[in-house]
């Protein structure tokens, strides 16, 4: 039987079609209408008030540049203009998968908050079958950003935004504020690392955000990123792929790379034009991969038999902002949809 996580995703909202796909529903499209940027505030006027409400009962209704217009206050109609939007987007395609995708092979303006709300619902559905913590907990690097702190050969990850609010909230106090400013390893911190021997504790704190991952090299955590990512390319792409870890790159025949994030990408992209990469980049590189693609006949001929490598890096501040998309619109592949 599946375990219950990640409540806040809205999974709860939705059902599935016959390819286990997300419908986009009406109760999905009330959720982002509930966005505490369009609920209506005590200086909300009659119009504002009276549209909001029109669109709680008929989602999918159409608003007219008349109605818009009669908000009057520029920022609210700013913000009706950008979910409306989306949300025309969500209703054009009859899955939330295939709108997200639209987004990167289509155009449009997808903002990061509304990226990173599709991709945790995506996900909550796609691993409803999982019974692995460590895996849940790695694909939270999708839509979560991370802070990273990097000691003794160890890579650890803590939800950015659990640790401001711990922060701000006192909850960790001045060790907090420290952890914060990546000066205090995680380990000296009241903060759980998920392991093996504690993971049954995730189930109970998933929407929490708030369980350390080791995604130090051999460890269940960088083997769980490893299986997300095999499964999110096959539910976008209909191809499968084995991912595996590695230490390092040593390919005289190196024909394809990507990377999980900006600063990976450059880096890469460095390593590939044999450019030098000094000290500070090597450090910020966390983790590599080694990908191949099960059928040859979708890659494109001159990559046809090569590895496709991965990489995955921190910023300059030490964190972790994935931008999963990558893995669907930039793999060399021979017929791109």
């Amino acid at each position: 039987m599946a375990r219950e996580f990640w409540r806040s995703s809205g999974y709860h909202l939705v059902k599935k079609n016959a390819d286990g796909h997300l419908l986009v529903s009406d109760d999905l499209l009330r959720a982002f209408l509930m966005r505490p940027e369009l609920l209506p505030v005590a200086e909300s006027n009659a119009a504002e008030r009276a549209l909001h409400l029109s669109l709680m009962n008929e989602p999918r209704r159409p608003v007219s540049e008349v109605e818009l217009n009669g908000i009057e206050d520029p920022d609210a109609i700013d913000n009706y203009r950008v979910i409306l939007a989306f949300r025309d987007r969500l209703c054009q395609y009859e899955t939330v998968e295939a709108a997200y995708h639209s987004f990167f092979t289509k155009g449009g303006q997808l903002p990061p908050l509304f990226a990173d709300q599709l991709v945790h619902l995506i996900l909550r559905g796609m691993l409803d079958d999982c019974d692995w913590p460590l895996q849940l907990r790695a694909a939270e690097l999708f839509f979560r950003t991370q802070k990273v702190t990097v000691q003794d050969g160890q890579i650890m990850l803590a939800d950015e935004e659990t640790l401001e609010q711990l922060s701000a909230s006192g909850g960790l106090g001045n060790l907090g504020r420290l952890l914060v400013e990546n000066q205090t390893p995680l380990q000296q911190v009241d903060l759980d690392v998920l392991t093996e021997e504690n993971q049954a504790n995730y189930w109970a704190r998933s929407d929490r955000f708030d369980m350390v991952l080791d995604l130090s090299f051999a460890r269940g955590g960088l083997d769980g990123l490893c299986r997300v990512m095999e499964r999110w390319v096959a539910r976008f792409l209909a191809i499968t792929t084995r991912i595996h870890p590695l230490s390092k790159v040593e390919d005289p025949k190196w024909a394809w790379h990507l990377g999980l994030d900006r600063e990976s990408s450059t880096l890469l992209n460095d390593l590939y034009q044999g450019r030098e990469i000094d000290n500070d980049q090597n450090q910020r590189l966390l983790s590599l991969f080694r990908m191949e693609i099960k059928d040859q006949a979708a890659v494109l001929p001159q990559v046809a038999g090569r590895p496709i490598y991965l990489g995955l890096a921190m910023d300059t501040e030490k964190r972790v902002h994935m931008k999963p998309q990558n893995l669907l619109v930039n793999l060399p592949l021979a017929n791109k949809a």
